[in-house]
């Protein structure tokens, strides 16, 4: 039975941003210890970009051993390489490109000029045969069910709408049940084209951690643990095997359910 998730409430998005990069280097340490690699999916937008930069500019990150953590992305705008509107190019400007990692460890969604052409269903299936290719690497029993690798932490913005990765409310994605990546038509936020993993594929981490910050936020935070449907909140739908982290700052928080357990930093 998954555990109910655990909200924690920064001051601002620059204490979330920093105390999340600081989590995160402590989880993938801990991860290596227990079984000598790492997994961790990577988001972008605001809050992503902002832990990155932290984790980027930490002395502590040199504490992880870079050459054996496996990087892979939640969802891709499905634009060319090297676009600045894609999540890896940010990613790589931001912390990739400055950490020793093993280039054949870092897992980036296809880009519309990729060998598929401007399909983004085949870029889709292209990824689910990546991941699955990575699992069947493991050691048998340690992920959770589905074809792909054990992620030790998926990390997920959450959108004002309540979207995570580029699972938006009531669109085809979300009703997905089977595939472990889809690609994604007609998208509300630009570019409407996109790539992205589903519910299956997010609930088999470990740990899933959903970061938001900012005003703009607290309505979808209010209804993500507010009990909604996965359906109408994709953000609810979104959660650990082991522990599912909300980290917020005190603006996204101001609409919390009442009498939800947090914890709150000064």
């Amino acid at each position: 039975m998954t555990a109910p998730p655990a909200v924690i409430v920064h001051a601002d998005g620059t204490l979330l941003a920093q105390a999340a990069a600081a989590r995160l280097i402590t989880r993938l340490v801990d991860a290596q210890v227990a079984r000598g690699v790492a997994h961790v999916v990577l988001t972008g937008g605001r809050n992503g970009n902002a832990l990155m930069r932290e984790l980027a500019e930490s002395p502590a990150r040199d504490a992880v051993d870079w050459a054996h953590v496996h990087v892979w992305w939640g969802d891709e705008r499905f634009v060319p390489s090297g676009d600045p509107e894609r999540n890896e190019t940010q990613a790589r400007a931001e912390l990739l490109d400055k950490l020793p990692l093993n280039p054949a460890f870092v897992h980036p969604m296809p880009a519309s000029d990729g060998p598929d052409g401007n399909d983004p269903e085949a870029a889709a299936a292209r990824y689910a045969v990546e991941l699955a290719r990575a699992a069947r690497a493991e050691t048998p029993g340690e992920r959770g069910g589905v074809d792909v690798p054990s992620f030790d932490v998926a990390m997920f913005g959450v959108g004002p709408d309540t979207h995570v990765a580029s699972l938006f409310p009531e669109l085809p994605a979300v009703y997905e049940a089977e595939r472990t990546v889809v690609g994604v038509r007609g998208a509300p936020k630009p570019p409407p084209t996109r790539v992205t993993l589903t519910f299956p594929a997010i609930r088999t981490a470990r740990d899933v951690w959903l970061l938001a910050a900012g005003a703009d936020k607290a309505g979808a935070v209010r209804l993500g643990l507010g009990g909604g449907g996965a359906v109408q909140v994709p953000a609810a739908g979104a959660y650990g095997r082991r522990n599912t982290l909300w980290l917020l700052d005190r603006a996204a928080a101001a609409q919390l359910p009442p009498g939800l357990n947090r914890i709150a930093s000064p």
